[in-house]
């Protein structure tokens, strides 16, 4: 199986030259962009010379610009057939008088659980956590549908520490919470197709200021992996539309969870002064 553009790209991405990073990261932010226009027009687009594309695309083992070009296009029609696809055929199956969908998605969920704890290394997720435990603050960042789930993680967090916040608040600019990032920091990012342009974006920045940058995706195509310190791909094929979520959830409980074990007595003691200031500001229904 022909390995995609962002699978490349992570394995190489370390060697390239600054000019050829740019190529590379402009081709990722506009992968429809590529395979669609001329190199003329995506050259110029990126202020970058066709030429810097085309030793970009070598130097990632392609024999050619028009190799990755091609790759690019049957990705971007995979991706578009896919999603119309699946749709095609829920309503196919309802039209049909269908009615096990329930059983099928919750067959499909428990089964993308139960192959993530198989493919998790556990030494690996005990040294993020711990990465995690000890960092000096950590944002979160998700958008579209991983934003809600991005929310959850942190609010989790937020009965343990201060340290956690979300990247991208409603009201506040993504580019006030990336300054001052350094090594003692921490950026997660929550991300699954269509990916949101500003997923990458933050990564690459959180990467170059020094962070560490955790990656929570479903398939090896993410081009945040490009810029991930560490990365924990989930499995989440279902026959919804949609990505499911339910195992990345899981991985979001699982982290909070060896976090609070190593928390000790402050993280006690705040978990116990946030329940008494729900009761105070009637922030719980106690009937």
């Amino acid at each position: 199986m022909q390995r995609s553009f962002e699978q490349q790209l992570s394995t190489k991405y370390s060697g390239l030259s600054t000019k050829l990073r740019e190529a590379a990261e402009f081709v990722l932010e506009h992968p429809v962009d590529v395979a669609t226009r001329s190199l003329r027009a995506v050259s110029k687009d990126a202020n970058l010379s066709p030429a810097t594309f085309s030793r970009m695309s070598t130097a990632l083992g392609y024999d050619s610009y028009e190799e990755l070009r091609d790759t690019l296009r049957r990705s971007v029609e995979h991706r578009v057939n896919s999603f119309s696809d699946r749709m095609e055929a829920l309503q196919e199956d309802h039209d049909e008088g269908d009615t096990g969908f329930l059983t099928r998605h919750v067959h499909d969920c428990s089964t993308n659980v139960q192959l993530m704890e198989r493919s998790i290394d556990p030494n690996r997720l005990e040294a993020c956590v711990d990465r995690l435990h000890r960092a000096r603050r950590v944002l979160v960042f998700g958008a579209l549908g991983s934003t809600g789930v991005a929310e959850y993680l942190v609010y989790m967090a937020s009965f343990l520490t201060e340290k956690w916040s979300m990247a991208n608040p409603t009201g506040a600019s993504l580019a006030s919470k990336l300054v001052g990032m350094s090594g003692t920091d921490v950026l997660i990012v929550i991300t699954k197709p269509p990916f949101a342009s500003r997923a990458i974006r933050a990564a690459r920045e959180a990467q170059a200021a020094g962070a560490y940058v955790l990656v929570l995706t479903d398939t090896w195509s993410c081009p945040a992996l490009a810029h991930a310190s560490a990365s924990f791909v989930v499995p989440t094929d279902s026959r919804h539309f949609f990505s499911s979520y339910a195992s990345t959830l899981v991985l979001c409980e699982i982290i909070i969870g060896m976090l609070a074990g190593r928390a000790g007595p402050p993280a006690r003691r705040r978990i116990r002064e946030v329940e008494d200031r729900n009761r105070s500001l009637s922030e719980v229904w106690e009937g």
